[in-house]
């Protein structure tokens, strides 16, 4: 894999996106899923890894596995997770650097650590995602303030495609539709714990307003999508 030469800075918060290799899905399963959102938790971290903090052991006197956390040092962030969404055949990010290199650093072992696993399950060989991941430097306020939303928006494709075109004709069927879907930082910004370890919020929580704000400012969004802002800078 070719050395990636690019610069990122501490100041800026980053839109990173990464898709499958001829647009093929990267996630077959709930268990897929679930391996990609351990990852984006273990690998934010600057010390080296050595093992997987997390086990599976079978329960006494059953065949169930359980999920075991072993005991760890305190992470030093890479970075600052501030929303994911995972869809079928491509990965939103929106990242802040915390460490020299930290984006380089969890960039780099999140895409080749899931391509090792993915590719292990499913016994197939070559790459999987489509190239290096792009990552857009947000530099003004109307590409950032819709970006949370734009990211947490992005499942609405699964059962309502049209919604880039202004044409979603039921607020409340998508609203519940995201309320759904697991895959994403949605529900934790909306006090729902779903993964709430794997993102830092304070940042966009002073902006976007606790979990009420939040919900009341979305729909509003929602209401009256106006893509226009951050077209120039969408990475599909």
């Amino acid at each position: 894999m070719a050395s990636d030469k690019r610069t990122f800075s501490k100041n800026i918060i980053y839109h990173v996106l990464n898709r499958g290799v001829d647009k093929r899905r990267i996630f077959l399963s709930e268990k897929d899923h679930l391996r990609f959102i351990h990852d984006l938790f273990e690998f934010n971290d600057a010390a080296q890894l050595t093992h997987t903090a997390y086990s599976f052991a079978k329960a006494s006197g059953t065949r169930k596995a359980i999920y075991i956390q072993k005991e760890r040092k305190p992470r030093k962030l890479l970075v600052e997770i501030l929303a994911f969404c995972l869809m079928p055949n491509h990965y939103h990010l929106l990242l802040r650097q915390k460490t020299e290199d930290g984006i380089i650093k969890f960039m780099r072992r999140l895409n080749m650590g899931y391509a090792k696993y993915f590719n292990e399950k499913y016994e197939r060989n070559g790459s999987l995602f489509q190239g290096r991941y792009k990552a857009v430097p947000v530099t003004t306020e109307a590409h950032f303030i819709h970006l949370p939303y734009y990211i947490h928006t992005n499942p609405l494709d699964l059962v309502a495609p049209d919604w880039r075109k202004q044409k979603l004709s039921n607020i409340n069927s998508a609203w519940k539709h995201l309320e759904n879907y697991r895959w994403s930082s949605h529900l934790d910004y909306l006090d729902i714990r779903n993964f709430p370890s794997v993102t830092q919020r304070e940042f966009l929580q002073e902006i976007l307003g606790e979990p009420k704000q939040y919900e009341k400012e979305f729909k509003k969004w929602l209401r009256d999508i106006s893509l226009e802002p951050i077209e120039e800078k969408l990475l599909e």
